[in-house]
């Protein structure tokens, strides 16, 4: 199935999610909202992707928002917008596309399987909406973060002010929001919101694609387990995060991954692992 905003390859049960318009700077139009959770969930729901790197093609990452997508979703302003009348209207279709656009990030949260940004050049606006989602980030040393809403006189509204500050001290978050100032990848590195810069794009996709190997070379029920209980535990107590672990250990542990992986290293040998169990959208 082709793609407007994206290519997409499996290899080796790892995902590559690669944005393919660099002539817009992988700006994101309305296609890209639609296609992004699309192939995400498709991924997840095959059990057989253990991993996804999500990388753009050409200078930049990504610019974030394209601007017609502002117009489509009824943002132009004056009574015109809603012929005249019921202006409360744009208001609430305003309200439902941002929810939307919300979604399609929490795309990748729900994602069985860790996804791991690659960042070179520009990750603005929409961009860091979208990294900040993503279970790992890496850059390379052209790599810059710039939270731009408050340059077009707005408030970031599609996840970064929510995620980032779990991810980074707050103050940090504040300063980027309220300034819009371009923050480079040796202080995105120092603040823990990459973790590792690479020199060159070039060798930030085959790192990335390393790292995604390893993982894709684990249990992938015991990957699973690690992504939900981190994210349970973001938003529970200590206490509560205990004992989701202990209940979703309790009826997810298999001891035959256990098994397989202790006779693996006992006989130098790489481990075996079924993938997880396909899902059906019907069920």
């Amino acid at each position: 199935m082709g793609h407007t905003c994206f290519d997409v390859e499996i290899t080796d049960k790892v995902g590559h999610i690669k944005m393919n318009r660099p002539e817009k700077a992988n700006s994101m139009i309305a296609e890209f909202w639609n296609e992004l959770p699309e192939i995400v969930h498709e991924m997840s729901a095959s059990g057989a992707v253990r991993a996804v790197v999500l990388s753009g093609e050409g200078r930049h990452f990504c610019s974030g928002m394209d601007l017609s997508v502002f117009s489509a979703s009824g943002s132009d302003v004056g009574p015109a917008a809603s012929g005249g009348k019921h202006t409360s209207r744009r208001g609430e279709r305003f309200r439902s596309t941002a929810m939307k656009l919300q979604d399609s990030f929490t795309a990748l949260e729900r994602a069985r399987m860790p996804i791991l940004c690659a960042i070179q050049g520009a990750c603005v606006g929409g961009g860091i909406d979208m990294v900040s989602a993503a279970d790992l980030r890496y850059a390379s040393e052209s790599a810059y973060f710039c939270i731009a809403e408050i340059n077009i006189g707005m408030t970031a509204d599609v996840g970064t002010l929510q995620r980032m500050p779990r991810l980074v001290p707050e103050g940090i978050v504040r300063e980027l929001a309220y300034t819009g100032r371009k923050w480079s990848a040796a202080e995105a590195l120092a603040a823990g919101f990459v973790n590792k810069v690479y020199a060159d794009h070039e060798q930030l996709i085959s790192g990335v694609h390393e790292i995604a190997a390893e993982i894709a070379s684990k249990s992938p029920m015991a990957v699973w387990g690690t992504k939900k209980s981190m994210q349970y535990s973001q938003e529970h107590s200590i206490a509560d995060g205990l004992d989701h672990i202990a209940t979703w250990n309790a009826s997810m542990f298999d001891t035959d991954d256990m098994a397989e992986a202790f006779a693996a290293q006992m006989e130098k040998r790489d481990a075996d692992f079924p993938d997880l169990w396909a899902q059906s959208r019907g069920l």
